[in-house]
């Protein structure tokens, strides 16, 4: 096999998941990081090709762990044309790895979408392109009372025997399941799950307080879409919300548009949760990177409009995509660029227990993000081909 050129991609600073470099030379070859290192231990070796992004900040390509679709496709129609379109539209945003997020369905359609996914995510990823690299199961297992615009007739009281149909036809690539902890043998589903290694999250829910920690004791480390399909903060009885706001170990999602959330609410989301267990999310839908108009979500029809995408008059997904939610979470909270890059990064693979996502390193994949001092993404390299500069 004929070896590429090698590429250094250097600019003023590098995150690399764990640290910051000042000055750094990331080599790359064959889609892989080869070495990281600075101008400090050496110069630029000779004969290679030179990316450098002058004051701009390098990092871990984007994860996105809650995304139903983009550009024009839905993850439900599990084709290769769905995944590949989607791959090409968000690497050009940044995004290196992704979970193909479910939504609620008819038992048999959902069972068919897993089961495709999986054997499209079986084959070798395509030069350039961000990755499905597991599956979120978002429903059935949601609450009636906050189930948003999951339809009500499809959802379904947590069942191990369901969730492990669903578990095998998706050949073990379920990493990520939403659960709403107040249903009957919520807690019961959240252990079997996490001893299959699948991750809990708690959302769609109405739960008080006691039932949220019930679930968490269980096993679940993560809340979906915060605030969002979850029961209001109360002073006397702090629901699910309260509990996921003060339970250090607890990850927790944002919808950064300032339109699920308001401005003032991702300041106390990020001074609650903090760039060691903040996770930023898109929950974007087939209309995200397209122009206003009706567009599918799963299997129901949803209205675009300014930024915002509804069915029945109820918020349905998203077009945000992740970099302009990492430069809303610098505008709207004032966090620190290298601080909020971990919550699109290394804290999603880190609650998802991905090994290769999140980090710059040797032998890790060559999928990095150069960030300019605003928080607003200036190109993207994705499996150390694509390149993509990026402007408005």
């Amino acid at each position: 096999m004929m070896r590429t050129m090698r590429t250094v991609v250097t600019a003023e600073r590098l995150f690399d998941g764990s640290q910051i470099l000042d000055e750094p030379l990331v080599e790359i070859e064959d889609g892989r990081v080869l070495s990281v290192s600075t101008r400090e231990a050496g110069d630029v070796p000779a004969g290679v090709q030179v990316l450098d992004f002058p004051g701009a900040t390098l990092a871990p390509a984007f994860f996105d762990v809650h995304i139903h679709g983009s550009a024009g496709h839905d993850v439900m129609e599990a084709t290769p044309e769905a995944l590949e379109t989607m791959g090409r539209f968000l690497a050009s945003r940044g995004t290196g790895s992704f979970l193909a997020t479910t939504v609620t369905a008819p038992l048999d359609a959902t069972l068919r979408a897993v089961s495709g996914l999986a054997k499209l995510m079986a084959k070798p990823a395509s030069e350039g392109m961000a990755r499905a690299v597991g599956i979120h199961l978002e429903g059935p297992f949601l609450s009636h009372a906050k189930r948003g615009v999951q339809p009500a007739e499809h959802l379904l009281a947590p069942d191990i025997t369901i969730f492990d149909r669903l578990y095998e036809a998706a050949e073990g690539r379920v990493r990520l399941m939403t659960l709403a902890p107040e249903l009957p043998g919520a807690a019961e589903l959240a252990a079997h799950a996490t001893r299959r290694g699948v991750r809990v999250s708690v959302g769609h829910s109405d739960a008080k307080a006691a039932e949220a920690r019930a679930t968490i004791a269980a096993g679940a480390v993560s809340a979906t879409h915060t605030f969002n399909a979850m029961r209001a903060l109360d002073h006397r009885e702090p629901g699910i919300l309260g509990v996921v706001l003060t339970e250090s170990g607890l990850y927790s999602e944002l919808i950064c548009d300032g339109i699920h959330s308001a401005p003032e609410i991702t300041r106390l989301w990020w001074r609650a949760k903090g760039p060691e267990r903040a996770i930023l999310v898109t929950d974007a839908m087939s209309a995200a990177g397209m122009p206003d108009g009706e567009y599918q979500l799963g299997g129901f029809q949803v209205q675009v409009a300014n930024g915002r995408a509804t069915a029945r008059g109820v918020l349905a997904g998203s077009v945000l995509t992740l970099d302009r939610a990492l430069a809303n979470l610098v505008a709207f909270a004032g966090a620190r660029v290298d601080e909020a890059l971990r919550a699109l990064t290394i804290n999603p693979a880190a609650m998802v227990g991905d090994t290769e996502a999140g980090r710059v390193v040797a032998g890790a994949p060559a999928n990095l993000v150069a960030i300019g001092a605003d928080g607003t993404l200036v190109a993207s390299v994705i499996g150390g081909k694509s390149e993509v500069q990026v402007s408005g």
